[in-house]
């Protein structure tokens, strides 16, 4: 039995990485402020661990925290819809300031703790941003080094991150660079969802809430269901432990453009929804792919879980919460 602590464990996937964890027998202590995940994520997955709620910006908390862990899943980060992270220059600047404070001294305590371990969630948003302008474009994970050029403050919070990690010295780092993941317990509050639980949401609550699609539609999206991006993770997890430090692509390479994905979903509704488009509000990269060749030939990993299968799914889900907790 290892002792594993999961930072963001009460959000979207860390709140699934430790019902993996305890079904499998660890010692999970789960670390949250609660200021995007919430209890409910886990309860909703059967979990009636302990959380221990506070702010990783506080170091002392910290530490304290992370006492004695072996293994540490670091998903604590601050998240949320394009408008939340990268709708001004002070969003951003607060995106970049908070993460940075969150994984210094999240890495620093894992140093002095002696942590052996450190499986880390990081983003499609650390490759080169302009290069996510093009049409059909692959990343490979040199990309991000190849050019720098991370998308906005998130982005860049996330580069740094992983330097960081490269400079640690008898841990072994696994970086998941995470392509929109999506399941049970995805963010539907509006300042806090991405695409899938923002047009969930709306055609769940249409037409009390009007179903207005940002951009035009055409910026195109790779989706990976959250039971395949765990696979995924935890054989990070048991490659770093025997075979050293990784960095993966974790994703699919079935392109939806978000057009298509508001139609599948309205679709999932059983409503006549008629689709808004409103190129006037931020809508992101046109483009994110991953080329899945390391992963692949590393983990023996490819996903399984076909979007139309995936989005059916998390659209039942959706609907419980958002007719329990309409709020959230």
């Amino acid at each position: 039995m290892t002792k594993i602590a999961v930072t963001g464990g009460a959000g979207f996937l860390g709140s699934h990485i430790v019902r993996r964890l305890i079904k499998e027998g660890h010692d999970v202590t789960v670390i949250d402020d609660l200021s995007a995940g919430s209890i409910q994520n886990l309860r909703d997955l059967g979990v009636r661990q302990k959380c221990l709620v506070g702010d990783l910006r506080d170091y002392r908390f910290a530490r304290e925290s992370l006492h004695r862990a072996e293994t540490v899943f670091h998903f604590a980060a601050e998240v949320g819809s394009v408008d939340y992270l990268h709708g001004s220059k002070a969003r951003e600047l607060a995106a970049l300031l908070s993460n940075v404070a969150i994984d210094a001294n999240v890495f620093r305590a894992c140093a002095e703790e002696g942590v052996g371990t450190i499986i880390y969630a990081s983003s499609v948003s650390v490759y080169p941003f302009d290069r996510q302008q093009g049409q059909h474009v692959m990343f490979r994970e040199e990309d991000s080094d190849e050019r720098v050029n991370p998308e906005g403050g998130y982005g860049w919070s996330k580069y740094l991150a992983e330097k960081q990690l490269a400079y640690m010295e008898g841990v072994s780092v696994g970086v998941a660079r995470i392509f929109h993941a999506y399941g049970a317990n995805i963010y539907m509050r509006p300042d806090r969802s991405q695409v899938i639980g923002s047009l969930m949401r709306k055609a769940i609550m249409y037409p009390r809430e009007k179903f207005v699609v940002w951009g035009d539609g055409r910026q195109r999206r790779c989706f990976v269901y959250v039971d395949d991006a765990l696979d995924a993770m935890f054989r990070l997890l048991r490659h770093v432990e025997k075979k050293g430090s990784l960095t993966v692509n974790i994703g699919t390479t079935e392109e939806s453009t978000v057009l298509q994905l508001a139609k599948a979903i309205i679709g999932l509704s059983g409503k006549d929804i008629p689709v808004k488009l409103d190129p006037s509000k931020p809508s992101g990269a046109l483009n994110r792919m991953p080329d899945l060749t390391r992963v692949e030939r590393t983990l023996g990993w490819r996903p399984k879980t076909t979007l139309e299968a995936g989005l059916a799914k998390t659209y039942d889900w959706a609907v419980g919460r958002v007719q329990n907790r309409p709020s959230t």
